[in-house]
């Protein structure tokens, strides 16, 4: 592991020659090479929260606790199975609380721990940059009646 704040020439910024692109000094760029998966913090986030599916889930998460089929009726298109796949997966991290009470019919809440609640703001970044240059921009769907 690179000291925090290493200095990398990257071989990018190397002439042909092997001479070092010069900015006036020897380094020319500040990069955190990523090798290894404890290494990388954006590698092990998105190890646990990363997929298809798991961010949606989160996302829908987010205004409170659900049961099961409230899920999957706000995501239409993930079948049960990969569903309870994903929980089970985001439960184990730490990510989502599984309550499951003794009733008949059995009943089972899902909510957000704190780890995962600490990433509020950064789905509230993601919808908002997925309005503001994917939505916006999408042409009118012909079928829509406005």
């Amino acid at each position: 592991m690179l000291p925090k704040g290493t200095n990398i020439v990257s071989e990018r910024n190397q002439l042909p020659s092997g001479n070092r692109l010069n900015s006036g000094n020897d380094m020319v760029t500040k990069e955190h090479i990523c090798n290894d998966f404890n290494d990388c913090p954006i590698t092990a986030t998105m190890e646990v929260i990363g997929g298809k599916w798991k961010p949606v889930i989160l996302y829908n998460l987010l205004s409170g606790t659900r049961r099961f089929g409230e899920i999957a009726v706000r995501i239409p298109t993930i079948s049960r199975k990969v569903l309870t796949e994903q929980l089970k997966e985001m439960e184990r991290d730490g990510l989502v609380i599984r309550e499951q009470y003794e009733e008949i019919p059995p009943r089972v809440e899902y909510s957000l721990t704190d780890k995962s609640r600490s990433l509020t703001s950064v789905f509230k970044e993601i919808a908002d940059w997925g309005n503001e240059n994917l939505l916006a921009t999408r042409p009118p769907d012909p079928g829509d009646k406005q």
